[in-house]
Formats: C-alpha cells, structure tokens, sequence
C-alpha cells in the first residue's frame, strides 16, 4: 500500500472520497459535515466538496443538518458480490444452522487486515455494536478472522500480521505477533478457530472455514454466543459439529454453482 501511496499511480483524491463513504456505518448512519470530517480524517472543506458530490451523483442525501447514504451505493459493492455468489449461496445454510444451534451465526470474508460480513442470521445482540453486511472488525481478535489468517500462503499471512493494528481490544486479546502465529499455526492445524472475549468481553464464536472450487479459503462461518450463556465445551462439542457440517455443505454447493 505505501508503495503506491508514493508513487504517482496513487489517487488521493479517491481515496480521500473513499473513505468519506467508510464514515458511514451501522453505528453512524446519519453524520453532519464535522462528524465525517473527523471520522474520515479529512479538512472540513474538502468532506463538504466530496459529500455534496456524492449527494449531486445520489449516493448521499441531505435533510439541512445529516448526511446519510442512500440505497444506490450498494451499488458500489453490488458487482462484487454478483460474481462471488457466495452470500446467495451461503444464506440458506446459516438460517439451517442458526435454526439448529439457536445462536448468530455469520459468514465473512478476508480484506487486508479486516474481515467484511457477508452474510448472517442474528437471533440476540450479544455485542455492544450492531453487525450488519458490511461491517468490519479486525480479523486478528476473532474467529472468522483467524480461520481466514490462517489459512493463507505464509508469506502473506506475515504481511497481515504486520500490517495490522494489534490493540489490547480487552484483557484477552492477543497482541504479541510470536502468540499470534502460534495460534494462527494451531488454528491451520485442527481446521477450524475458536475466540473467547478478544474482541469484546464476554463474546464466544468459533469458526470454520469455506472453500473454492480450487479448494483454497474465501471465506469463514461462525456461530457467535455469549460467555454467560455457553461454555466453551458446549461450543465446541454441540456447535462446531454442525458448524462444520454446514460449512462442508456450503463446499459441496460452490463446487456447483
């Protein structure tokens, strides 16, 4: 990424209208011109340009006070998802598996340092944020994130490891990049990952992964439960069986389609 940044094929312009849109979450559906400037890290004069540049292209509307994006950005990802396939393939199955466990499950995928929900079925809050499509969490403090670290080439996996921001998220999040190979190297091993309160206290998911057609990860289910609800045998001897199976499944679909 630096590399480009500093070379002349690098649009910052682009990237600074980006990430005006990044501003925008489940969280902060509505923001006024201070707030995106803050969230975005950009002068306040230069969000005003690219916001009432977005709204002019209808990507943004405005009632006098908040901006909000409109429906027609989805179009900016909608690409993307029709030729993956893979959130219309891997719904049915989360609903099938949240129905049998009775807890949130999700699908995600790897991007950067960050895993993107594609897909998922919640059944309780068991965070403080909401989780919707798109949502964006660091992959090295949770379960879909590990199984997806895990699984790449290990040059590639030593620059995510670097790349990332390693914050002490909460009194069990592991922040030391020796602690976090280990892991890493375990989760490779057994197939599959297990997060206890890194990423938020009290949050429990394991993780399993999905495969291509060439047999390589793009992508990870979970099933998501609370520490005062399940312990971590129940999660791994009830859930993970049928998380796996639901995961081979999604396999055997992909391998189709």
């Amino acid at each position: 990424m630096s590399e480009i940044a500093d070379s002349g094929d690098f649009v910052q312009s682009l990237a600074r209208g980006l990430a005006v849109i990044r501003a925008f979450d489940g969280e902060h559906a509505e923001l006024s011109l201070s707030d995106v400037a803050r969230r975005a890290d950009v002068p306040r004069a230069a969000a005003r340009r690219f916001l009432r540049t977005l709204e002019t292209l209808g990507y943004v509307r405005f009632d006098g006070k908040l901006f909000a994006l409109t429906p027609r950005v989805l179009e900016l990802g909608f690409s993307y998802l029709s030729a993956l396939s893979l959130p219309e393939v891997v719904q049915p199955h989360l609903e099938r598996l949240s129905r049998e466990v009775d807890e949130s499950v999700s699908a995600a995928v790897l991007d950067g340092t960050d895993i993107v929900y594609i897909a998922r079925v919640p059944t309780r809050r068991i965070m403080s944020v909401r989780i919707t499509i798109g949502t964006r969490f660091p992959a090295y403090a949770t379960s879909m994130g590990r199984m997806l670290l895990a699984a790449l080439p290990d040059a590639a996996r030593e620059q995510a490891i670097a790349a990332a921001a390693l914050e002490q998220l909460t009194g069990r999040t592991l922040t030391e990049p020796a602690a976090l190979r280990a892991e890493l190297d375990r989760v490779r091993a057994q197939g599959w990952a297990l997060v206890d309160g890194e990423l938020e206290p009290g949050l429990r998911s394991v993780a399993a992964p999905v495969h291509g057609r060439d047999g390589a990860v793009i992508a990870a289910l979970n099933v998501s439960t609370s520490a005062t609800r399940d312990t971590i045998e129940h999660l791994t001897e009830a859930h993970l069986p049928k998380l796996l199976a639901t995961a081979s499944a999604v396999d055997a679909e992909l391998r189709l389609v």
